[in-house]
């Protein structure tokens, strides 16, 4: 005998009906990415900078992590920031459509399957409680959540605090704004004892967010501490 149908999948299957979910990329009904756009999309590939990812001719480090070392054992991500990508993350958080978690953090998942990174506790990286009130809910923690579902890796939401708000980090005009205006801004409120954190984003530009957030988690005891994001921005060469 089959299990019952809950409200929420009674509530879900109706709305498909009245709404089906269609594929940002090509239209096709059914998801929100389907499987052939998620293939195409723009993969982020060596070689790249082994510390924030940022694409390289030649060598292990960039310019960047030469001359400013950053505290971060290392930055990846998955896509370019453009096209489709920058519509379904543009949905996740600005549109409210937070059911785009869900292909989104499948596909974190799958990266962390194909090419594993040190880290035994997701950690998203948090948004002011002033900017989590107006939006109601962080876009990272979501696909943060969605990705530890897959991988059974533990998510730890509440570990990190963001407790200065900052500008918008689009809003800066270089790498050195960037670093200056997230430097101090976050904390962690308990004490760690060598655990290796893989933070979790939406997108990454020159890395200094995640960079503030490892510098407030090694303060705190990580042994070490690597970033993910669902995409990469190059919207200017960091300095």
């Amino acid at each position: 005998m089959s299990p019952p149908i809950s409200l929420h999948q009674f509530k879900t299957s109706f709305l498909d009906l009245l709404f089906p979910l269609r594929c940002l990329g090509c239209g096709t009904e059914g998801s929100l990415l389907c499987p052939s756009c998620c293939h195409s999309l723009p993969r982020i590939k060596q070689p790249f900078c082994q510390r924030c990812g940022t694409p390289l001719n030649e060598g292990y480090l960039c310019p960047a992590c030469i001359s400013h070392p950053l505290t971060i054992d290392g930055i990846r991500s998955m896509f370019l920031f453009g096209g489709t990508v920058r519509k379904a993350i543009h949905q996740l958080k600005y549109r409210h459509i937070k059911a785009m978690a869900a292909p989104l953090g499948h596909l974190l998942a799958e990266y962390l399957r194909s090419y594993p990174l040190p880290g035994e506790v997701l950690i998203p990286v948090p948004l002011h409680p002033r900017r989590l009130r107006e939006r109601g809910y962080n876009q990272a923690a979501l696909l943060a959540t969605e990705a530890g579902k897959l991988t059974g890796l533990f998510v730890a939401e509440g570990l990190m605090l963001r407790q200065r708000d900052t500008i918008t980090q689009a809003r800066t005009a270089s790498a050195v704004e960037r670093r200056n205006n997230v430097r101090g801004a976050f904390i962690c409120r308990q004490v760690l004892h060598g655990e290796r954190i893989l933070l979790i984003d939406d997108v990454c530009t020159t890395g200094a967010t995640l960079d503030a957030c490892a510098a407030a988690l090694k303060a705190a005891g990580a042994g070490s501490v690597w970033g993910l994001t669902a995409a990469r921005e190059f919207a200017f060469v960091p300095k």
